[in-house]
């Protein structure tokens, strides 16, 4: 999985944090973890393309959030940057193997290849139920303040 998840994710809850503010450019989004704006921007246009994000043009324009945050979960931001492919692919090398048979697809008879997709439902499952609000409510426990430091930065980031 790239950062462009990890990035997606903070940006979304940094969203939540700046509504009061309206929308938020991308270079701001990004100076709040140094991050490089061009390549964040891709990362909030998949986001838009995927209708968690809006986007607006012009001098107050930029990112907002499309949908309340717990109506987002973390697998759909997964799936907005990473795509809805499987994380492993079964490229079917037992056919080449010593037991390795044509017309069987290995893919549904490998005890590798069912593990891993096994495995993968199970994450996918769990990401899809935790939703971004949940994510948020987590943040603010820990770090008692939050909501209000992440509006300072918002107001000090030009």
């Amino acid at each position: 999985m790239g950062e462009g998840v990890e990035w997606a994710l903070h940006s979304c809850l940094n969203l939540a944090w700046a509504e009061a503010d309206g929308a938020v450019s991308a270079a701001k989004l990004a100076a709040i973890f140094d991050l490089p704006p061009a390549y964040l921007n891709k990362q909030l246009q998949a986001l838009v393309r995927a209708g968690i994000l809006t986007s607006s043009s012009g001098p107050r324009g930029g990112f907002r959030l499309a949908r309340d945050l717990a109506d987002i979960t973390v697998m759909d931001v997964v799936a907005a940057i990473e795509g809805p492919q499987e994380a492993f692919r079964c490229q079917e090398i037992l056919r080449n193997g010593p037991t390795g048979r044509d017309g069987v697809d290995y893919r549904e008879h490998c005890a590798i290849s069912k593990t891993m997709r096994r495995a993968e439902l199970a994450w996918r499952r769990e990401l899809a139920a935790r939703t971004l609000a949940e994510l948020r409510d987590e943040v603010e426990a820990a770090s008692p303040g939050s909501p209000g430091a992440y509006r300072r930065r918002f107001a000090e980031l030009k």
